[in-house]
């Protein structure tokens, strides 16, 4: 008897670390960028904010049993990223500009991710606003960012400017699989399962050169055909890098995973390019590091034990990288 209290003690204990592993990451994630109105700052590109940051925040918190700080998160979102002709969210905010949201595009990578981070508040703070907020906007998602086109159903990766009639040009790492499994659950649309699947076809076909990798962005032709898409560098670089991440996250034992794999382990961990070109070979002149290694480190079943340590170095995104990848695992 004595010894199965033991046993029971020491669980405890574990539970209990965890749960201050997980605070004291998140208490540092915010404390390096979430400003006390509610607005994230990416450090690393002039304190600028974008829905993606808005949205993994917003995660976090729901992760983290935070919900002061995810009201705080999202209220500031709505007051002044929703566009209210469409429900959907301006990509950017440039807090020194005259007008703030000068670009009035959406990004459907971090309006998927604010849907989703709502569509998890609500079902764990058991709150139907925050449900029929997400439904909206996964409502909207699909009638203004969802099509056909050569034989597959496609998210563009904004409402504007990425449809060019002989093409779409399209960002792998927007195929977050995880967000629209959960949306095809809630909703029982087929549009989701038809995304889902479609993703991850293409991702079967955005295998470019001798990496096997896929480009940062990538154009999908009227024939099919995909080509890493002529306005951006080939590289698979620091959009790319969550494509293995999100992969992971739907389904860790995904054969997707594959060129991830076989790509990083040509290189010891720490030796291991930032970014390749995936046309020519060509790698990075320096190494992965922070968030970046962070998702290697997953691919690669090599994720240390704890939470993240966010460093005072560590600029936004390599740290919400880092915090993304402990949520998918």
């Amino acid at each position: 008897m004595w010894q199965r209290a033991k046993i029971v003690v020491l669980a405890l204990g574990l539970i209990v670390s965890q749960q201050v592993f997980a605070t004291s990451a998140w208490d540092s994630y915010k404390a390096r960028f979430l400003m006390p109105d509610g607005r994230i700052i990416d450090t690393g590109n002039n304190s600028v904010s974008h829905t993606e940051g808005q949205g993994f925040a917003m995660m976090m918190a729901v992760r983290n049993n935070d919900r002061a700080g995810f009201d705080k998160i999202w209220t500031w979102t709505k007051k002044n990223l929703q566009n209210p002709q469409t429900g959907l969210f301006y990509w950017r905010f440039n807090p020194v500009a005259a007008d703030p949201v000068m670009d009035k595009n959406n990004a459907t990578d971090g309006d998927t991710f604010i849907a989703w981070a709502l569509l998890k508040a609500g079902t764990q703070w058991n709150d139907s606003s925050y449900l029929n907020a997400s439904d909206a906007i996964t409502k909207e998602l699909v009638a203004r960012n969802v099509i056909s086109f050569a034989g597959y159903r496609v998210m563009l990766p904004g409402a504007k400017g990425f449809n060019l009639n002989s093409h779409v040009n399209l960002n792998p790492s927007y195929f977050i699989f995880p967000a629209w499994e959960d949306f095809a659950k809630r909703s029982h649309l087929t549009v989701w399962r038809d995304l889902i699947n479609d993703g991850q076809k293409l991702l079967v076909k955005m295998r470019f050169g001798n990496t096997q990798l896929p480009a940062d962005w990538v154009s999908l032709s009227a024939d099919g055909r995909v080509t890493p898409a002529k306005e951006w560098p080939a590289r698979f670089s620091y959009d790319a890098i969550r494509v293995p991440l999100y992969v992971k996250w739907y389904q860790p034992t995904s054969p997707l995973m594959a060129p991830y794999t076989a790509y990083w382990g040509r290189f010891s961990r720490t030796q291991t390019p930032a970014w390749v070109n995936v046309t020519t070979g060509d790698p990075a002149p320096y190494m992965m590091a922070g968030g970046l290694l962070a998702v290697r480190d997953l691919a690669m079943g090599q994720l240390p034990a704890g939470e993240p340590q966010i460093t005072a170095q560590e600029d936004y995104y390599s740290a919400s990288l880092k915090m993304l990848v402990s949520l998918a695992r």
